[in-house]
């Protein structure tokens, strides 16, 4: 991994943990071990920059996988697929890592591109699911909405189960949107195991 790809690397965990605030130059020489020099080279934007790259790719990367579960399975299926893999990041990070592309949205005043990647990155997810929800023939403009819910949905409740150290809030809310698009797909059972805890 060349040094672009290990500051990018970085500032996503980093950006995770600490917010872009606290993602300073300091801590990603630190956590990249690449030399200082090596940051201008990559980013000549400097920290501005580095996390606007960071915030791009790690949304690429999130929407691949989101694209990855939407793929042949039912929509319900999907949507429970987000909790659990978001409850299984915050189990093993002892509830310190949330979602690099929240903390770039909460960013405008200190990185705007940062923000407007991760704007773009919303409207990504919000289509992935609005299409997948087209074609259980959910009517569009519902789907549309749907897809915004669930997104608002499963993010606040990330931030919500970082603040109380607490899966309970991630599980409360993929209960109810569970139940929200079994009544908008005229499903009638949906499989809570895979992220409800017992």
């Amino acid at each position: 991994m060349g040094a672009r790809d290990k500051l990018v690397a970085s500032a996503i965990d980093l950006m995770r943990r600490h917010g872009i605030a606290g993602t300073g130059i300091a801590q990603l020489l630190e956590a990249s071990g690449v030399s200082r020099r090596s940051v201008y080279l990559s980013f000549p934007g400097g920290k501005a920059e580095l996390v606007a790259e960071a915030t791009r790719v790690a949304g690429e990367a999130y929407s691949a996988l989101m694209r990855t579960v939407t793929a042949g399975a039912d929509v319900a299926t999907c949507v429970a697929a987000y909790p659990a893999m978001w409850r299984e990041t915050m189990l093993a990070s002892n509830f310190t890592a949330g979602c690099p592309i929240v903390h770039a949205a909460l960013s405008r005043a200190e990185a705007p591109a940062a923000a407007d990647a991760a704007q773009r990155t919303f409207a990504e997810w919000e289509e992935i699911l609005a299409e997948r929800l087209r074609a259980e023939q959910v009517d569009p403009d519902t789907a549309r909405s749907l897809a915004t819910t669930i997104i608002a949905a499963v993010e606040g409740a990330v931030v919500l189960s970082l603040a109380e150290r607490s899966e309970a809030p991630l599980e409360r809310t993929a209960k109810h949107l569970a139940e929200l698009i079994a009544q908008h797909t005229r499903q009638t059972t949906i499989d809570l195991s895979g992220y409800v805890a017992p």
